[in-house]
């Protein structure tokens, strides 16, 4: 029987992208793997549209980057992360990562000074005054942020009740004075009656007098029963308060500062600034003097506060004074202020917030 001849399949055609490219010499001697007139991957029309799509949204990442708010020390925490697990690379400004490593350093003195209060059974005042949304609440966060709170208080006090009302206008603000080895933080104080009471009406004309007269005595007397005062005046301007009033009413998280007093006190900012010139002048003392804290850049109005208290208290282990020295043009001391205040006295409306 005759042999059939053997069937040749015919060949499957292959796609050019899968095409193996055949090697070349290359000019050296060698072998070129890919020469340029060989197209090994062929752009179609639709890949070329993809490309340029994909090119499009990353050029356009780049130039409008998603922004967030960190929570402060996020940066410092991983900055020397070597896991990269779960993570997403982010960036932050030079001056962010300062402010946190700077912060962290001084909250660290703050414990030793602490332990200092405990161990010497020493008492601490401090007193934080200033227009609305000045800053006063955060730097008292930061302060106090890493503290011991069985030996750190803050006091801030509600409108007083009919019961206090009727009472010496310091008993309320007595029962909250620090036992030993304690510090106590006023979130406004005593000097509510100098500036916010007699402009919104909540005290008489002679209420405000008399206490601008006893107060001296009152903080004369503290001192020299041994506790350590510090009277902080937060001054903003107006233009940064009323961005902190708006930035308020849309952060979810600010709405509990909202107060219905807040543009009155955009509307009444010359009678406070009027108010403020007359509690510096009167209440500034060498034995309880106030010191002013410029608090547009809040961040800097925070470490300057906090270099002031480590500076002005001794305690074991601090650092060396370099690192508590503060800005001038934040830290400002009462006499200062009130000698730039007496030249703008005519102006009220440049006079500092």
């Amino acid at each position: 029987m005759d042999k059939k001849p053997p069937v040749k399949k015919a060949a499957t055609p292959r796609s050019r992208s899968a095409v193996k490219p055949p090697a070349t010499k290359a000019p050296n001697g060698g072998v070129e793997k890919n020469p340029a007139n060989v197209v090994a991957n062929p752009v179609t029309p639709s890949s070329a549209k993809k490309e340029a799509t994909t090119t499009a949204e990353v050029t356009s990442a780049q130039k409008s980057p998603t922004k967030r708010h960190l929570h402060e020390g996020t940066a410092t925490k991983n900055k020397s992360a070597h896991d990269t697990k779960g993570r997403v690379a982010i960036y932050v400004k030079k001056k962010t990562l300062d402010y946190e490593l700077e912060l962290k350093r001084l909250q660290i003195e703050l414990l030793k000074l602490q332990n200092h209060v405990k161990e010497h059974d020493l008492r601490v005042v401090m007193i934080f005054e200033g227009r609305d949304a000045a800053g006063k609440g955060g730097t008292i966060k930061r302060i106090t942020e890493h503290l011991n709170p069985r030996g750190a208080r803050v006091v801030a006090l509600e409108k007083p009740s009919d019961r206090e009302r009727r009472q010496w206008f310091f008993q309320r603000y007595i029962q909250h004075l620090p036992t030993g080895g304690e510090i106590v933080l006023f979130d406004r104080s005593w000097y509510n009656r100098a500036m916010v009471e007699p402009i919104m009406g909540f005290c008489t004309d002679e209420q405000n007098k008399r206490f601008i007269k006893d107060v001296p005595l009152f903080e004369q007397m503290l001192v020299k029963d041994g506790i350590k005062l510090f009277k902080f005046y937060f001054s903003v301007s107006k233009a940064e308060q009323l961005a902190r009033f708006q930035a308020r009413e849309t952060d979810p998280l600010k709405q509990f500062k909202i107060s219905p007093v807040d543009m009155e006190a955009q509307n009444l900012w010359d009678q406070y600034s009027v108010k403020k010139f007359q509690m510096l002048s009167e209440t500034n003392r060498t034995i309880a003097p106030w010191t002013i804290i410029r608090s547009d850049n809040k961040k800097l109005a925070r470490l300057n506060t906090i270099k002031y208290i480590l500076k002005k208290t001794d305690y074991d282990g601090k650092l060396d004074s370099k690192f508590f020295k503060p800005d001038p043009d934040i830290l400002i001391s009462g006499i200062k202020e009130l000698k730039l205040m007496e030249d703008l006295l005519m102006t009220p409306g440049d006079l500092p917030g």
